[in-house]
């Protein structure tokens, strides 16, 4: 799964480096020092080896004489693992001299096919004592007098002591490395917390902004991410003079028809009554239509911008207090859930629809009409990761209702199913193209009460900043 945090990013390449140079730091060092251990040991044996060799002579009786004083216990003690040993080679009849470690027991031979010397007529190789102890042997073959008699040199050490010299070593890097690697991921998460903490902060002041808490990007930002602030506010404010300008230019197209359709409904006034009422249906429609299109005009000026924010619980609240002056025999109720909801778009754009079907919904009611406004979350993640966070409107009344057939026939533009009732049959397309605008959906279904229900998905903004 592909980590779309910067900070959780850098954390783990971070951490995941440290840890591949700690471990590789802890092999090389432990291979180090076994190299070097195991060095020093040959060198051991091999000074020890010829400490004895120096020792040993042949006395006047033709036997093998001499102590070696090698200034180790270890060969005094039995089963160690460290002995010397001297035997006689060829037709020298002589006793093999041994150290009192090893006492009368033996250490099997290799052949030397199996194990040659090395240039200096030397060898080394391992083998098990009686004991079970594993050992390193040094050996080599002297000619101790003009008669050339020989004798077969060994010195061996105890190779279980080197192993536990360098567990014991191992055991306390791997410790040092740990608590060092642990001290150093903790120092680097916060060195890189620290250096990307101005990015946390840009987001929330974007946040913010979104949020409708600011008008741009606010904050102390480094010479880094400084242009890319400088940027951000330069496009909103750009984006601001847009669709202030659209409004602008929407408000000046509606003054400019304002009074020519006014004109057109007085003069029909002077006509015939069946000629009047055509040209003032005509008028109206074209009213409806030109209010319908400046608007939409309007919205897509505005569409996506982080500047078209609203706070549902004002606008609904006045328009139902209106609505109980209008209607007082009819009780209306509102609900909001979270307190505080707000939606991506315009007061004026939220009155339009919302006012659209509270009329409707009181022009038909029985008795009561619902208002409701609750989140609903968020979609699943789109393919930038980003998530659209809804909220439900909703309008219902205890009227007749309509039918299935009847509720998507009222949808269109310009039907009408009641003509006995004023209107001129826009409300519910108008409500719905708007809701499209702002990539929301409107449908209409049969109400808990037993009317109409309209439910209305708008997007809402989310308050992020509230989260960290």
């Amino acid at each position: 799964m592909r980590i779309r945090s910067l900070t959780e990013r850098v954390l783990l390449l971070a951490t995941l480096w440290s840890a591949v140079a700690l471990i590789t730091i802890a092999i090389v060092i432990s291979a180090l020092y076994r190299q070097g251990a195991e060095r020093s040991f040959n060198h051991l044996l091999h000074a020890q080896l010829f400490n004895v060799i120096n020792s040993i002579t042949i006395g006047d009786d033709g036997n093998l004489n001499g102590s070696p004083e090698l200034g180790d216990l270890k060969f005094s003690q039995p089963a160690t693992g460290f002995y010397w040993l001297v035997e006689p080679l060829g037709s020298f009849a002589s006793v093999r001299l041994t150290s009192t470690s090893l006492g009368v027991n033996s250490l099997p031979v290799p052949s030397v096919a199996e194990i040659p010397f090395d240039e200096n007529y030397e060898r080394f190789y391992e083998l098990r004592d009686y004991a079970g102890n594993r050992l390193r042997v040094d050996e080599t073959e002297v000619v101790l007098d003009n008669s050339d008699q020989a004798a077969r040199f060994r010195v061996t050490g105890n190779l279980n002591e080197l192993e536990g010299e360098i567990a014991r070593f191992e055991r306390r890097l791997y410790i040092a490395l740990a608590v060092f690697g642990i001290v150093g991921l903790a120092l680097n998460a916060f060195g890189i917390l620290s250096g990307l903490r101005p990015l946390k902060d840009a987001k929330q002041a974007l946040e913010r902004i979104r949020a409708g808490a600011a008008n741009e990007l606010e904050g102390n930002f480094p010479r880094e991410i400084l242009p890319l602030v400088n940027e951000v506010n330069a496009l909103i404010d750009s984006n601001r003079r847009i669709v202030d300008r659209a409004r602008m230019q929407v408000g000046n197209l509606a003054h400019s028809l304002k009074t020519p359709i006014a004109v057109l409904i007085n003069e029909a006034r002077t006509l015939p009554p069946e000629q009047g009422q055509l040209v003032r249906s005509q008028t109206d429609a074209m009213q409806a239509q030109v209010t319908s299109y400046l608007n939409r005009a309007r919205i897509a000026a505005q569409q996506g911008s982080v500047l078209a924010r609203c706070e549902v619980a004002p606008v609904l609240e006045r328009m139902v207090r209106v609505m109980r002056k209008l209607n007082p025999a009819t009780e209306f109720t509102l609900h909001i859930d979270p307190p505080g909801l707000m939606l991506a778009l315009e007061a004026q754009d939220l009155e339009e629809t919302v006012g659209n079907l509270l009329e409707n919904a009181a022009r038909y009611a029985e008795g009561r009409v619902s208002v409701s406004a609750v989140a609903e979350g968020s979609q699943e993640p789109a393919a930038d990761g980003t998530r659209r966070h809804l909220v439900m409107v909703t309008v219902e009344d205890d009227g007749p209702g309509l039918e299935p057939h009847q509720a998507a026939e009222a949808m269109k533009r310009g039907r009408r199913l009641d003509e006995t009732r004023p209107g001129s049959g826009l409300g519910l397309s108008i409500v719905k193209e708007i809701s499209l605008e702002y990539q929301g959906s409107f449908e209409l279904d049969r109400s808990r009460m037993g009317g109409l229900r309209a439910r209305l998905l708008l997007p809402g903004v989310t308050r992020e900043t509230q989260r960290g």
